[in-house]
């Protein structure tokens, strides 16, 4: 699914599966220098070409390794499992095989410290080739190796930008809106004998037939006429229905073994219910409130409205700032990244074909990806860190969002290897937030805008605009991209910390 959130939330590239989380330290230097030697190439601005140099020394202790864990498979007349020598090993399985298992377990190391040395940041799935495996002992292992990678970038000093947004005002109609929606949840069923119309309340029976089967049914079910959360065309046929009124109308099922099958559908209505709201008077706000009158309720009601405009406000700034910012600096994006995060998306929606909205996801996935590079080298640039409170506090928004308990949420997320990408996600929204702050915001009748005035414990997550759909980031969960052609790598997703 594609869907948005508070930074808003960015893609997340595919790692290769053995890419590590963080450049690991050299194995091993002689006088500070590594003793692993790579040489870069820059192909473009988002890959690069690697061709990696081992001394045998290097790859030795893997391969005394291969050794051990293979005479532990196998078993030789004359040898306890695990102590056969290498030698007859070697006889017994060949030097390839060895030599295989000693290159499939180093091969990450070794990569991984080609990347450290080159500051490289991959993305996606590495390519291997010419892979020179050690033919004798003291021949050096060379491996040459193609990645995408995060393109570098300048940024740029922001504060002179001047962002406007609208004015945080509340009209009477906005006040009585939100008592109306308190109205309703205080709000009385009547039965009445009149046909139903949109905002009554009916109990039903509904039943659907395919080819003249019942193929689903349900009875005395209580439903409000005018959701359209139910079937296609009920509302309209209960519309002008009396208690012991039917009619039949078709509709493509919502759930099921018949899900999107045309069915005849017939609904009953066995009772017209209409909703009563109480008066806006003094009893109803000590009911519905903590306060005694009804002007204190209405003054509650306005303070509310006002503090989710200036929160808006933020909301806004924040959408505008990161606009700006993607037009100021230029972001190469990595093609087949982009290619490789459409294709799973489409994917997953089984709409490999559709070329419209592969369009579409087109735009979305390219503009999420140069929005993380950018807020990622702001992380970098600013050194901003991620506490862990902060880590939590997204965790326990995030489980909100879900319906999920946090806890069973966080270990799930260990669990999937999803924390460094959530370290990641708080990082860029510290990121975007720091620059924020630098920057004037106006409201469009000139005043300043102070963003600290927003309500507090009004989540990012609660606005609606930062929660679903596609018009904001996509969001693509890791995974493994298969085996490196040739190297035999197992399968493990892994993301790179961002900031911590």
């Amino acid at each position: 699914m594609v869907r948005r959130c508070a930074v808003p939330r960015c893609v997340a590239p595919r790692q290769a599966p053995w890419a590590p989380a963080s450049h690991p330290d050299p194995r091993s230097h002689v006088n500070g220098v590594p003793a692993v030697k790579s040489a870069l190439e820059t192909l473009n601005p988002t890959r690069v070409k690697m061709t990696v140099e081992v001394p045998f020394e290097e790859l030795k202790p893997s391969l005394d390794a291969a050794f051990k864990t293979i005479g532990e498979q196998i078993q030789v007349p004359g040898f306890r499992r695990g102590k056969v020598p290498a030698r007859i090993i070697e006889q017994r399985v060949g030097r390839d095989a060895v030599m295989e298992e000693a290159v499939n377990n180093s091969l990450p190391q070794f990569y991984g410290e080609a990347l450290q040395e080159h500051d490289v940041h991959p993305l996606g799935q590495p390519e291997i080739s010419d892979l020179q495996v050690p033919g004798a002992d003291g021949d050096d292992f060379t491996f040459v190796v193609e990645v995408d990678k995060r393109p570098e970038i300048e940024v740029p000093d922001f504060s002179d930008l001047q962002l406007t947004v609208e004015e945080a005002s509340v009209s009477d109609e906005d006040v009585q809106s939100r008592l109306d929606g308190l109205r309703a949840r205080f709000a009385t069923l009547t039965r009445v004998e009149r046909a139903a119309q949109h905002g009554d309340f009916v109990s039903l029976d509904l039943s659907a037939t395919i080819d003249g089967e019942e193929v689903d049914s349900v009875q005395d079910v209580s439903y409000e006429v005018g959701s359209e959360n139910m079937l296609d065309g009920l509302d309209e046929a209960l519309v002008g229905l009396s208690a012991g009124e039917t009619r039949q109308f078709t509709a493509p099922l919502a759930g099921g073994a018949h899900e999107g099958q045309e069915a005849l559908c017939t609904v009953r209505v066995t009772a017209v219910k209409e909703r009563e709201l109480p008066e806006l008077d003094d009893e109803f706000a000590q009911s519905a409130s903590e306060f005694d009158t009804i002007d204190e309720l209405k003054a509650d009601v306005e303070r509310a409205a006002l503090n989710d405009a200036t929160f808006a406000q933020g909301i806004a700034a924040r959408d505008q700032l990161l606009e700006v910012m993607l037009e100021r600096v230029e972001i190469p994006v990595p093609e087949s990244v982009v290619e490789a995060e459409i294709h799973a998306h489409l994917e997953g929606e089984d709409r490999l074909e559709d070329d419209e909205h592969r369009a579409e996801v087109d735009e979305i996935t390219r503009k999420a990806l140069r929005s993380q590079f950018l807020l990622d080298a702001i992380v970098e640039k600013e050194s901003v860190k991620v506490e862990q409170q902060e880590l939590i506090e997204f965790l326990v928004m995030a489980s909100q969002q879900y319906g999920v308990d946090p806890n069973t949420f966080a270990q799930s997320m260990d669990k999937d290897g999803q924390i460094p990408s959530m370290v990641g996600e708080v990082a860029r929204r510290k990121a975007l937030a720091t620059i924020l702050e630098r920057v004037s915001v106006k409201d469009s009748a000139g005043n300043v805008v102070d963003l600290n005035a927003a309500a507090p414990g009004t989540e990012d997550g609660e606005d609606e605009s930062d929660e679903v759909e596609v018009d904001g980031a996509v969001d693509v969960e890791p995974e493994a991209a298969g085996d490196i052609e040739g190297a035999g790598i197992g399968d493990e997703a892994i993301e790179e910390k961002a900031g911590a």
